[in-house]
């Protein structure tokens, strides 16, 4: 059966890796395509800036060198399990602690990207809105009138000063995921709470043809799933009837 994945974070730490998770997707997703279209290009810089301010902002480098030295001792503690597929815990112990290293550096290879003459100028017009036009950016309207093989290998060479952080969420967050399977919970009034002590995500996943959707609060106390029908007058209203759906708790 077709369905629709929902994911909540029940902390700000978790919060800022979904949302970096889906800023390179974004990213990534542009320079598949040609970048000189306006919708690619405006997308790619938004994601670009976006994370380079997520990182600026908070301390994500050092929650991530937390994170990934404790899967670091919890894959020693499974790998004494002799029923665990060593090849593959291997495989994610070398990366964790070759992450660690990286991460641990002094200078990480990101903040290159604040000193790049190019992406300086674009950021700060970027920041108004509306302010990316051709005739408010000449140098990018020059940029984006480069070869599209030119274009788009600088556009990785940016991106992969950024491997690191990218990788490390993509592993974190893997792990995090895997901690819980999904179970199916139906309630009469389309409401569901429980505890959410030890918690750090909540994953729903609805029927594709469902005609509700969950709007989730709660923090490492308690959460709650309150399910809502889209509605012409209002935008939205409570789903007050039988509901079912699936529920993982990580």
């Amino acid at each position: 059966m077709s369905t629709v994945l929902y994911e909540h974070p029940l902390n700000e730490r978790i919060r800022n890796y979904l949302k970096l998770e889906q800023l390179f997707a974004q990213a990534y997703s542009c320079i598949n395509h040609t970048l000189a279209m306006v919708n690619n290009h405006q997308s790619f810089f938004n994601a670009l800036f976006s994370i380079v301010d997520t990182l600026e902002r908070n301390d994500v480098r050092g929650d991530l060198i937390k994170d990934l030295e404790k899967l670091e001792q919890n894959l020693v503690i499974w790998s004494k399990d002799p029923e665990v597929d060593s090849s593959a815990l291997d495989k994610n112990l070398a990366e964790t602690v070759k992450l660690v290293a990286k991460l641990r550096s002094p200078n990480p290879t990101w903040m290159q990207l604040k000193e790049d003459k190019l992406l300086t100028s674009l950021k700060q017009r970027f920041a108004i809105q509306g302010g990316s036009f051709s005739f408010d950016l000449p140098q990018l309207h020059f940029w984006l009138h480069q070869d599209e093989k030119t274009i788009k290998l600088e556009a990785q060479q940016w991106l992969s000063l950024l491997s690191d952080i990218s990788s490390t969420i993509a592993i974190v967050l893997k792990f995090i995921r895997l901690r819980a399977e999904f179970e199916t919970i139906d309630v009469d009034s389309g409401f569901y709470q429980d505890n959410g002590e030890g918690l750090v995500l909540l994953r729903i996943k609805l029927a594709l043809d469902a005609k509700y959707y969950p709007t989730i609060s709660g923090n490492k106390f308690r959460y709650s799933i309150r399910f809502m029908l889209p509605c012409q007058h209002t935008g939205r209203r409570y789903a007050n009837q039988a509901t079912n759906f699936q529920l993982a708790r990580c």
